[in-house]
């Protein structure tokens, strides 16, 4: 018998229909579309203006994309891992109240948050339930409603964040397809340089954690570039040095969108042509737990089956990783 892989085999994303531009945050906060575009490559973003509607909608709405077109029973789903740092109530599980939504009533359910990198986080537990032999059919989603933690009085941090969705089914794959090799790390150096100071056990919510706008993200923006740089583009050159991949042997680089010139300079470590390097920050933003999902929901029927990718990732935490994947169907 084959080893059993984790692959995946469909994809499904959501985002909003309102969009929040530069042109708009001009208006909100002193910047402007130049240079946002210039030191981000964000042109806009997608914003869930509907204050009743939280993550488990963006969630539910790509779940059921990824179900529609992979015309799969979520009955026949096994498990559902949200990855997510906005759930929609800080104790009643997120990811349980998506798989009852979509129907998966014989699968179990939970949240998983590592910031940015919850969804790189969230692909490695799946593959290894799935590589136990213990289950079949695991849907991971990385779904955020950022703007629900964002200050937009903030120039600093409003500038950069979307709202959005995204989920990939995992699947056993006995052809050498699918995950092959990862390196995840972490390190709390960066614990107090990206956060949210209030609302936890070390400071629970008050009028004055309120009043003095704790609730909302803050980040040191230029310590949280230099380690992202350094730690992300690392972490998948060694991927490939372990794998023994040069860099025409790398078909895509699917990166986590937190700034242009992060991706950038982790393609540049690689030594990768930029068309292989994806690319939607313009349109979406940063959209936390989103983004990995995002980029193969856009790029997927460009992927051929064999191809290899590199998934890379940086969050708070600090949290960050590679994983090599062999893309295991034709769209």
């Amino acid at each position: 018998m084959n080893k059993i892989t984790a692959a995946i085999t469909a994809v499904g994303t959501y985002v909003p229909e309102d969009v929040l531009t530069n042109k708009m945050l001009e208006k909100m906060v002193e910047t402007n579309d130049e240079w946002i575009f210039s030191r981000t490559g964000i042109r806009e973003r997608r914003i869930l203006k509907d204050p009743s509607k939280g993550t488990s909608y963006l969630g539910i709405e790509a779940a059921k994309n990824l179900i529609e077109k992979s015309n799969l029973d979520p009955k026949e789903i096994d498990l559902v891992i949200l990855a997510s740092v906005t759930p929609d109530l800080p104790v009643a599980s997120t990811g349980v109240h998506i798989a009852t939504q979509i129907g998966a009533t014989n699968a179990f359910a939970y949240d998983l948050q590592a910031a940015c990198s919850g969804f790189l986080y969230a692909m490695s537990t799946a593959s290894a339930y799935i590589e136990s032999g213990r289950y079949k059919k695991v849907l991971v989603v990385g779904a955020d409603k950022m703007s629900s933690i964002i200050d937009y009085t903030d120039r600093t941090t409003c500038i950069i964040f979307g709202d959005g969705a995204g989920a990939v089914l995992m699947e056993p794959n006995e052809e050498g397809l699918g995950l092959q090799d990862e390196i995840l790390r972490s390190d709390s150096i960066g614990r107090e340089s990206l956060k949210i100071e209030a609302g936890g056990s070390l400071m629970p919510p008050s009028e004055e954690t309120v009043a003095n706008k704790l609730h909302y993200v803050r980040q040191d923006g230029k310590t949280v570039f230099k380690f992202a740089v350094s730690n992300m583009s690392g972490v998948s050159e060694q991927i490939m040095e372990r794998n023994k991949l040069m860099n025409d042997d790398v078909d895509w680089l699917v990166a986590h969108q937190a700034n242009k010139r992060i991706v950038g300079a982790t393609a540049q470590r690689m030594g990768l042509d930029d068309k292989k390097v994806l690319m939607n920050i313009e349109r979406y933003g940063n959209t936390t737990s989103a983004t990995l999902p995002l980029l193969l929901g856009d790029y997927e029927k460009q992927f051929k089956k064999g191809d290899n990718l590199v998934f890379a990732s940086f969050g708070g935490g600090f949290t960050w990783g590679a994983t090599y994947l062999k893309w295991a169907y034709n769209s």
